[in-house]
């Protein structure tokens, strides 16, 4: 936006605020300064269209009345109460949870609307810190970037278009849908909504949509129908396991396996050779449970049912069988990833427009000014600049708003005056208001909001709503998120939260996330993180005397020492604007040649890059400290999936995939000659 437009634009805010009655365009264009630069009518009308569209868009409401009663002729005006934030007292319990709501999105395409939100909150009194409470960090990722169109077109109600590649699907197909809402499940955003196509309702995982989603601006609002549960729909698409297989694993192994089994018989070490045990294992359906038994190779052996163990051999088959040392393509970036970029500047009109009430009457500095809109301090300087030159029609200089410019320069204090008119905060717009309230399902759904603090996110909830209005309370039920967690997750969690509030270190068996291996850890806590439906533990690990997150699932057993918590003075915690996952230059890259069927490798992991290959396939590159981990991934995607560089860990894939098929070659029950599991069977 030019200098020249925001000031016009400004000005006619000022001027439709300020006015009793509504004003025709005529009259607007002789009042409002900048308009006399239109040198012909239709070049006005043109001007004037496109700043009233555009001050629409951003939120602030433009009255449409008689402004001549001889004539009939429209005429236009801003309506205070619709313009200013409606009155909003929170206690300090709200205040804080309302802090945190707005911090589940820093990170993510809604930060920006959810810290202005606050913005204007503080503007008008309400004691909302988005820094408080550090001891749990909730957050929501919104990385698909299907993700912003379709949240506008569920707030807005409107059709859209967009092609969907369904997992073993070679080529995307062309779906028309009108979007009921999304849910967030297990960090996955979905859009629930009624497929015009094939008649029917229908869940869509955002991540899966490739290419542009075209919001359909033509015909009827789409019609939502009464009392349909979003997160129940999506919930409706994971099936309950409904069959058991019995899994050999090796003593001290497989141990993703042994936390999902229904039951684990220990075996008896014979001679020298290590022990295997037998679990008994749920599964919804046979590829599912292959895949996981595949990705522990030889540690791992199905002994029955008869068909799961023979499609278990063909898998490894599959991978023995498959070429290896061809070289991969060159890493290219991820199109349209742009790793660790915030959110953009908020536009320069709405800036100035949240500005003069967040200063006047405070003791406001430039450099908090810049930290908040992402500019630089010579910006907002400029900001204030434009500013200086705006004010009520007339113009004289008791008309315009005071800007003292030589104290922003020189000790960067902000000091504005003669700005009445602006001087109420300007309302939430729908996405702001949204945002907040998501956040607050967000933390609704977390186990630590229960009893009191549960009272406190509904109080505060409906304050926000009814601060905001019917229509964004609305989107905001249209947008629902689910936090899926188990008892003994759940349990984990609580004894975390205790350590923390009493300050106390831990002990930890902890289960690695790209090693199959249990590690003992002294811990000292720090604070939990919630991202991707996971919940994580971030503590001061003595075994690698560093800053660590532990995934709250993989703990086996905690301990709560009885002795304080000492993080060594200067170690903070992490910064996470860039996601769990911290990259490192020491990292290895692996490539991985895809079919299509196992493209939703690319959505599940972070890739380094991802290449298309001519039979609809992809190559991808991941970035990890464990090679190891990516062997695990080649092991379960079978055909689907081959490591193509580096070469080396190409054979060892082969190599482990041969010894794991070694047992199936041989033939026979493993468990006939072993009376020990029988008998305890």
């Amino acid at each position: 936006m030019s200098r020249r437009k925001t000031e016009r634009q400004l000005n006619l805010v000022i001027c439709l605020l300020s006015t009793r009655r509504h004003l025709t365009a005529q009259e607007i264009r002789k009042t409002v300064q900048g308009y006399a630069e239109a040198e012909t009518e239709s070049a006005f009308k043109r001007m004037f269209e496109r700043d009233k569209r555009e001050l629409r868009d951003s939120g602030i409401p433009i009255q449409v009345g008689t402004g001549d009663a001889f004539s009939g002729e429209e005429g236009y005006r801003i309506s205070r109460s619709d313009y200013e934030l409606s009155e909003i007292e929170l206690m300090p319990d709200e205040a804080l949870v309302l802090g945190l709501a707005a911090r589940a999105w820093r990170h993510a395409s809604l930060g920006e609307a959810a810290a202005n939100a606050l913005f204007k909150l503080r503007s008008a009194g309400v004691p909302v810190d988005a820094e408080a409470a550090p001891g749990l960090t909730p957050t929501m990722r919104t990385d698909e970037p299907a993700f912003g169109p379709i949240w506008q077109a569920v707030r807005d109600r409107r059709p859209v278009v967009f092609s969907y590649r369904k997992p073993g699907q070679a080529e995307p197909q062309r779906r028309e849908i009108e979007p009921w809402g999304i849910v967030n499940r297990s960090g996955h955003w979905y859009v629930v909504g009624h497929d015009r196509l094939r008649e029917a309702r229908r869940v869509f995982r955002l991540g899966r949509i490739q290419g542009e989603v075209t919001v359909v601006r033509t015909g009827p609002d789409v019609s939502v129908p009464a009392g349909v549960d979003l997160r129940s729909v999506v919930s409706e698409q994971s099936a309950e396991p409904e069959h058991a297989a019995t899994v050999r694993v090796r003593a001290d192994s497989a141990h993703a396996l042994r936390r999902s089994a229904l039951r684990v018989v220990p075996g008896e070490r014979e001679g020298g050779e290590p022990a295997w045990d037998t679990l008994t294992l749920p599964y919804t359906d046979t590829a599912t449970l292959v895949r996981r038994v595949a990705e522990q190779g030889a540690n791992a052996e199905v002994v029955e049912p008869a068909q799961a163990r023979a499609a278990v051999a063909a898998h490894l088959a599959g991978i023995v069988a498959a070429p290896t040392g061809e070289p991969g393509p060159k890493a290219e970036p991820v199109e349209g990833e742009t790793p660790g970029r915030g959110p953009r500047s908020a536009d320069q009109l709405r800036r100035l427009l949240m500005l003069v009430p967040y200063a006047m009457g405070r003791d406001v500095r430039v450099p908090e000014v810049a930290r908040h809109f992402g500019l630089s301090e010579k910006q907002v300087v400029s900001d204030l600049s434009l500013l200086w030159m705006c004010g009520l029609p007339g113009y004289t200089p008791g008309d315009l708003i005071e800007v003292d410019l030589d104290a922003a320069k020189e000790t960067g204090e902000i000091i504005i005056g003669n700005a009445e008119t602006l001087a109420q905060p300007l309302r939430l717009t729908a996405d702001e208001a949204a945002s907040l309230v998501v956040g607050l399902s967000l933390l609704e759904a977390l186990p630590e909001a229960q009893g009191v603090e549960g009272e406190v996110l509904k109080r505060v909830g409906e304050k926000l709503r009814g601060a905001a209005g019917t229509a964004v309370g609305d989107l905001a039920d249209a947008v629902q998120v689910r936090v899926e967690t188990d008892e003994q997750v759940a349990q984990t969690r609580r004894r975390c939260s205790q350590a923390l509030e009493a300050g106390q270190r831990m002990h930890l068996r902890y289960l690695s996330g790209y090693l199959d291996q249990v590690t003992e850890r002294d811990v000292d806590p720090m604070g939990l993180v919630v991202q991707d439906g996971q919940t994580f533990l971030e503590g001061y690990c003595h075994l690698r005397q560093d800053v660590r997150l532990f995934r709250l699932d993989r703990v086996l057993e905690l301990t709560v020492l009885p002795y304080a918590a000492q993080v060594p003075e200067g170690v903070g915690r992490r910064d996470l604007s860039k996601g769990i996952l911290q990259r490192s230059d020491r990292d290895a890259l692996v490539t991985l040649a895809l079919e299509p069927s196992a493209r939703w490798v690319t959505e599940d992991y972070v890739c380094e890059s991802v290449v298309e290959s001519a039979d609809g396939g992809v190559f991808a590159t991941l970035r990890t400290p464990a090679p190891a981990w990516v062997a695990r991934l080649a092991l379960s995607l079978g055909a689907e999936g081959r490591v193509v560089s580096p070469t080396s860990l190409a054979d060892e894939v082969r190599d482990e995939a041969e010894r794991a098929l070694k047992p199936y070659e041989e033939g026979g029950n493993p468990l006939e000659q072993d009376e020990t599991v029988l008998s305890s069977e």
